[in-house]
């Protein structure tokens, strides 16, 4: 068994993870606020719901924080964005956004298997999500009728 993951360093990508999660509400909430056309009420209402959840998960990472003893970063991830109202390229933005996250839990993941049970299991509740989220933002990204993935899976 390796050797128990130094708290510091859990710590480290919780804060990192609590960053992201917030750019996320920064940046589906901005999105919201640029789809125009036929198509604007539903897909304002899925990027809110997004923002929604990012906010949710930013909690859950900030209470692992305060829960390991340590103080939650104030700090926003960064914010991609190509100042583009096209919807396609806000999508691209959101599965590069989500890829990152991904990699983050996968991290924190990796750090805590074998050594919390309960943090493992937020790790890979989260990771699904996250695959959940990245392959309906892969569907979206499709064309009507193809079946072939967008991007290849994280």
């Amino acid at each position: 068994m390796p050797a128990a993951p130094k708290q510091e360093e859990v710590v480290a990508v919780l804060n990192r993870l609590l960053e992201a999660e917030l750019a996320g509400v920064v940046r589906y909430t901005h999105y919201s606020f640029l789809v125009f056309g036929f198509g604007r009420i539903p897909i304002v209402g899925w990027l809110r719901e997004q923002a929604n959840e990012s906010l949710l998960h930013a909690q859950q990472v900030g209470e692992w924080i305060t829960t390991l003893g340590a103080y939650p970063s104030l700090a926003i991830g960064p914010l991609l964005d190509s100042h583009q109202t096209d919807v396609g390229a806000m999508l691209r933005e959101s599965l590069e956004a989500e890829g990152n996250a991904l990699r983050l839990y996968r991290d924190l993941l990796a750090l805590v298997e074998g050594h919390s049970v309960g943090l493992e299991e937020f790790a890979r509740q989260m990771i699904h999500a996250e695959e959940m989220h990245a392959a309906e933002v892969d569907k979206m990204l499709r064309k009507p009728g193809q079946l072939a993935a967008f991007a290849p899976p994280p």
